[in-house]
């Protein structure tokens, strides 16, 4: 676990952070940056059916970034019945909340929504075993981008393999194509997506040079009620008719995600080359904000856009499954900006704005100053 604060990426120091807002204290950390028969799906999916008997169901916790060549090449995730809790204050339309999920873990990490963050280099293989331990359903693992044996595809009605209750099954996934993608499970994917089974890869391009401040953002939109289905609630989810209402960073709605352990803040200093990769992993395209800053989209679905292609902008519209990588320098007056959706009621929670899928550029200059404390009270930062 590191200790860093802000969205998953650089970041800086818990230490740093209270040190520069003047919020003193102790505060408890919120959480860590096989083949056989070709069923149909449906056949077999127990998704549609609510489990009465999981019992008291874990929180989810921020996604992790797993440096997958660290350890060998290899990572197992499995799945996680969980509950989770994208904003759960009383604030700006709080409580958000999600009943419950199917969140990924790795190894002897925490169950969270977006997954943790696979990171690997260039021309090295990870080996992705997928232990299905949540006891109810099949499911498998499919990587975007890049090119793989048939059989690692991670679809169950094209490959065969589809990974039951119970099972294991390891996927080889070369890092042929480098850039930040998604993985995500593709048995009833239109259901399990909307249940939280996806996340970020990253391919390190050899050589890579990260920028001062590099984050991970994903984006998401969903229609609580398959949630509250699945946990039993009564509630009536129609797949044809998808009505989202809440809206995530990260996993988070704001203000939740300007907590600084919880949420997603960027958080930089007077004069930082800034990076970040957005993925959008919702079903709908989110039109990306950023206040009071021009950046360049330097990348798309991990393709390299030539500098000559490259122009100032403020916006960036990425659609469903796509992957933009923006990168601008921090040289406006040190404060606070929003980075929002816009699309204005998907800055919502309910009916209060603002919320749902809103951050911010966050001056590390502007940390001790009354507006951010506020903010933080919004948050439910308790220092």
């Amino acid at each position: 676990m590191e200790d860093q604060i802000g969205a998953p990426g650089s970041g800086i120091s818990r230490r740093d952070f209270v040190k520069a807002s003047g919020l003193g204290g102790t505060v408890a950390l919120a959480g860590c940056t096989a083949p056989g028969e070709v069923p149909t799906e449906e056949s077999v999916d127990a998704s549609t059916t609510p489990a009465q008997s999981e019992g008291d169901l874990p929180t989810t916790s921020p996604p992790e970034i797993v440096n997958v060549d660290e350890q060998g090449g290899e990572v197992t995730l499995s799945s996680v019945p969980a509950k989770h809790e994208a904003h759960p204050g009383k604030s700006m339309g709080g409580p958000v909340e999600l009943p419950k999920v199917w969140a990924f873990k790795a190894d002897d990490g925490e169950p969270s929504v977006p997954g943790p963050i696979l990171r690997t280099t260039e021309g090295e293989d990870m080996e992705v075993t997928f232990d299905n331990t949540d006891g109810m359903r099949p499911h498998t693992v499919h990587f975007h981008a890049v090119q793989k044996q048939w059989e690692d595809d991670g679809v169950p009605t094209t490959t065969g393999i589809r990974i039951d209750p119970g099972e294991k099954h390891t996927y080889t996934i070369p890092a042929n194509v480098t850039g930040t993608h998604l993985y995500h499970c593709h048995y009833q994917t239109h259901r399990h997506i909307d249940m939280g089974m996806y996340g970020i890869f990253r391919v390190d391009p050899k050589g890579y040079e990260p920028a001062d401040k590099e984050y991970f953002m994903t984006l998401k939109e969903w229609d609580s009620r398959l949630n509250q289905q699945m946990a039993g609630m009564d509630a009536n989810y129609d797949v044809r008719n998808r009505r989202p209402d809440t809206f995530t960073v990260n996993g988070k709605s704001a203000p939740r995600t300007l907590h600084p352990e919880d949420g997603s803040p960027i958080i930089v200093e007077q004069g930082d080359t800034v990076r970040i990769h957005m993925c959008n992993n919702g079903y709908m395209d989110h039109p990306m904000h950023i206040h009071n800053h021009r950046f360049q989209v330097t990348h798309k679905d991990g393709g390299k856009i030539p500098e000559a292609a490259r122009h100032d902008q403020d916006i960036t519209s990425i659609p469903p499954a796509g992957r933009h990588t923006i990168e601008f320098e921090a040289d406006a007056d040190p404060g606070i900006y929003l980075a929002h959706c816009h699309k204005v009621s998907h800055a919502m929670n309910g009916t209060a704005y603002p919320g749902g899928m809103i951050t911010g550029v966050v001056y590390k200059e502007a940390m001790d100053t009354d507006i951010f404390k506020q903010l933080m009270d919004y948050a439910g930062y308790e220092a």
